[in-house]
């Protein structure tokens, strides 16, 4: 299939997915690398009494407010 007839089918919202191959699907820039970081005890009860009231867990609010400072840092 060429190009043009995937991106038709795309636009006109019908199902490509059978013709992808999901399994070497990659997101650049998207690696993952585990670090420890140790919060002192306030840090880590304000940060869960807003995971709760955002009901998210707490990586998450840490993974978008770093994301937030290292944007506007940028």
């Amino acid at each position: 299939m060429k190009a043009k007839e995937l991106d038709k089918k795309f636009e006109t919202s019908e199902d490509i997915s059978q013709y992808l191959d999901i399994s070497k699907a990659r997101r650049p820039k998207q690696d993952q690398k585990r670090v420890n970081v140790d919060f002192p005890l306030w840090m880590i009860q304000q940060l869960d009494k807003e995971a709760r009231r955002l009901g998210v867990p707490r990586q998450s609010i840490i993974k978008v407010w770093v994301a937030e400072r290292l944007q506007k840092a940028a």
